[in-house]
């Protein structure tokens, strides 16, 4: 079970951000390209320089390594980067359940990593964040490369990985019938400045 809690980061593009993400809860950042999304979700993931603090259940970032905290909270790019020749060595422990469900063979581990589309990096790169066991994950578009079946089994397996071990989600979406089906709270970020969508 897994919590996050941003309170007041401040980053290049972002501006004393507050939010809060519940045990075994999504929830989605929407907001027009360019206003900081992006940036925000290295800003959580200590990729990139900040001020303010993020928590994890009771831990502030701060009394993690960077490697450590990120094994932990989990931040999944648009744009997945693949390092080895083969999809197999990019993490240990593959869980064969979540490769089938998102539409793949166990034979996809020896499958060179230049055959694959940019709809099959995208979904191996939850796998991959999978198989690491995180307990929360920092999703940018994780569904923009994919058609409407694909979309259906990557929010599925984020859904039933909620349920099966409580960790949370950040979930940045375009999409506004996305957001509703899979996240229970919206922000809005505008210009680095986010807010809850039922803020009055």
């Amino acid at each position: 079970m897994s919590r996050l809690r941003v309170d007041r980061l401040t980053a290049h593009g972002v501006l004393g951000a507050c939010l809060e993400v519940e045990q075994g809860a999504c929830s989605a950042i929407h907001g027009p390209s360019g206003s900081g999304k992006t940036l925000l979700l290295r800003a959580i993931a200590d990729l990139d320089e900040a001020d303010g603090e993020v928590w994890l259940d009771e831990a502030p970032r701060s009394t993690f390594s960077g490697p450590g905290w990120r094994r932990q909270v989990m931040y999944l790019a648009a744009e997945s980067h693949w390092w080895e020749q083969t999809v197999g060595p990019h993490a240990v422990n593959w869980r064969t359940d979540d490769l089938d469900a998102l539409g793949f063979d166990r034979d996809v581990l020896g499958w060179d990593i230049e055959r694959l589309s940019s709809g099959e990096r995208q979904r191996l790169a939850l796998a991959r964040a999978l198989a690491h066991e995180p307990s929360a994950l920092l999703l940018d578009e994780p569904t923009a490369n994919l058609d409407a079946a694909n979309t259906g089994r990557v929010e599925r397996v984020i859904a039933d990985w909620r349920e099966a071990g409580g960790g949370c989600v950040l979930w940045v979406s375009h999409d506004p019938a996305q957001r509703i089906r899979v996240a229970g709270r919206q922000y809005h970020l505008f210009n680095g400045s986010l807010s809850p969508d039922d803020a009055d």
